[in-house]
């Protein structure tokens, strides 16, 4: 008898199944479901650009869409495949990425009365309305929680929970006060598929919780009350309607409803893991382990490695959180990560390159690679700050912006597109640097998500920046199979790392630095971090006078060989 797991990835515009054959390691079906609701799938404001919101109702539609249509591809790639045989199913989620819930555990949203206010839909994780409201929390937990801001990088973010529960308090106390308590995503549909859906009976990720919530064993689980009423008393009066247990993925939220297991056409009972991030899954499915550095490369980054449970590990200012069991159980999981790479690439072809490089997005893209791949680093005279969405890491500030510098009368598109690739991989390069910095030896990089695919010359360059050999790994679903080796994991039947050794592969190609782009980049890194520390940090005192010239220098120098 064979046995099988489902992971589910629910990500910013969509979400998608993976069917894996546990024993074997084969991937028999895949589904993606776009979500139908706003403009692909988030609900924005004209007169705000920070506001991202989603339906909730599109999750739900979406998770009969993509799991029955992966069974239905695991019978056409499999003769005999039983749907019965499945044993788990794992889920994943962006986040932070909060849903406001009456006492039944039904997201506002679904609920006639709310069903047209945008601030009872799901805030979703790039949502940056609450950017005061972190600046906040962060100023009063450095005056009398410092411990707090610890163990999340020394700034609290506008990405995360306290900071959009807040802001719905002060701008929609309506809907605040309607919310019997808040869920994140990746808690919320395992309630649902597994009837826990009252939040006392809600189990919760620690990979949420430690990450976003400020929670922790040290002291007590969540923010005290006395911090939360130094913030607002209503924000105290809340947390008795949260959390005070929070889980690592290997252990069961609950099992399929008979009701779900109808709709969906798998055996009640079976096992539902509890859900995490989609990078800290995804980090899983790409095999991380110590001293590798899983890179999951999208729209934005987010950078996951794990330090051993039993081994000292120091705060590290600037990242996004350390947490012990978000990623493996019985090791910390250190989160870091980019807030824009394929959106400034898909921002920059979209609106500013010409149409003589091609008529679609697909053919620009492919005729800038092919022009900037014969270009060597420096060439370009360019220098780019990747902050186009803000910077998460290790600035934590999202009032940051993008800049282009050194350009000519001269000066193509694909120099500029090169220009931004660079950006993304210098600012990759000062995430592992921090993190080295603070005793976490970065000896590899595991790459996953479209990028990582597409690009082979991105690849290059990231390799040649970073300084250190990069693999890509084999499953183009790295966070479902993260989730579906929890979902197996959490029936009981598997170990982790079982299943890893069957399911996680790399690809045949592996990016190699080349020593002499290396000695050019770094001479860049130089120009790019007094441009990086001169625009972010309010404590440099310098002069930029030598930046262009220095750029001016070094392409002279690159062109002439």
């Amino acid at each position: 008898m064979s046995r099988y797991a489902i992971g589910l990835d629910y990500g910013t515009n969509s979400c998608r199944s993976l069917l894996v054959d546990l024993d074997t390691g084969e991937e028999l079906g895949s589904v993606v479901f776009p979500y139908p609701s706003g403009e692909m799938g988030i609900l924005t404001d004209a007169a705000d650009p920070n506001i991202a919101r989603q339906n909730p109702q599109d999750y739900l539609d979406g998770m009969v869409t993509i799991i029955t249509g992966a069974i239905s591809e695991a019978k056409a790639n499999r003769s005999g495949f039983d749907a019965n045989e499945v044993i788990g199913i794992g889920i994943d989620t962006t986040g932070s990425t909060i849903i406001p819930v009456n006492e039944e555990g039904t997201p506002l949203a679904l609920t006639p009365e709310f069903s047209d206010n945008i601030n009872a839909k799901v805030w979703l994780w790039k949502d940056h309305t609450a950017h005061a409201e972190a600046g906040s929390i962060t100023e009063k937990a450095s005056e009398i929680r410092p411990q707090y801001l610890a163990k999340c990088g020394g700034t609290y973010s506008s990405e995360w929970w306290w900071s959009k529960i807040w802001r719905c308090l002060n701008i929609d106390k309506a809907v605040f006060d309607a919310a019997f308590s808040w869920v994140e995503h990746c808690d919320w549909l395992p309630a649902v598929l597994t009837g826990n859906e009252k939040p006392s009976d809600v189990k919760r990720s620690i990979c949420s919780a430690g990450h976003k919530a400020m929670f922790c064993d040290e002291w007590g689980g969540l923010p005290d009350k006395e911090f939360l009423s130094a913030l607002d008393p209503d924000l105290a009066a809340l947390r008795d309607r949260l959390f005070d247990e929070a889980h690592p993925s290997d252990v069961k939220a609950g099992e399929l409803t008979a009701e779900w297991a109808e709709k969906l056409g798998l055996q009640a009972g079976i096992a539902v893991a509890v859900g995490a991030f989609d990078a800290h899954m995804g980090a899983v499915g790409s095999g991380v382990k110590e001293g590798t550095l899983v890179k999951i490369l999208g729209t934005s980054t987010c950078d996951i490695t794990v330090s051993p449970g039993d081994k000292d590990l120091a705060d590290i200012p600037g990242v996004c959180g350390i947490v012990d069991g978000s990623v493996l159980p019985g090791a910390y999981g250190i989160e870091a990560g980019q807030s824009a790479v394929g959106d400034i690439f898909l921002w920059y072809v979209n609106n500013l390159v010409p149409d003589s490089y091609g008529e679609t997005q697909d053919q620009k893209f492919i005729n800038m690679e092919s022009e900037l791949s014969a270009l060597s680093p420096g060439e370009t005279g360019l220098m780019a700050l990747d902050w186009n969405n803000g910077n998460r890491t290790i600035l934590t500030d999202v009032r940051l912006s993008g800049m282009i510098l050194g350009q000519t009368l001269h000066t193509k598109a694909h120099e500029i597109y090169r220009a931004l690739i660079e950006a993304t991989a210098f600012g990759a390069l000062t995430i592992i640097n921090r993190m080295e910095e603070y005793g976490v030896a970065i000896k590899e990089v595991v790459n996953t998500g479209g990028l990582a695919v597409k690009n082979a010359t991105l690849m290059q360059i990231y390799a040649d920046i970073l300084g250190r050999p990069l693999k890509v790994a084999a499953s183009d679903q790295t966070c479902a199979l993260g989730a579906a080796i929890f979902g197996a994991t959490a029936s009981g039947e598997f170990s982790i790392e079982d299943v890893q050794e069957k399911c996680c592969r790399m690809r045949e190609v592996e990016y190699t630095p080349i020593e002499e782009n290396q000695k050019i980049y770094a001479e860049l890194y130089e120009v790019y971090l007094q441009l990086h520390d001169g625009f972010g940090t309010s404590d440099w005192n310098g002069s930029m006078s030598n930046v262009m010239k220095e750029l001016i220098n070094i392409r002279e120098r690159q062109r002439k060989g």
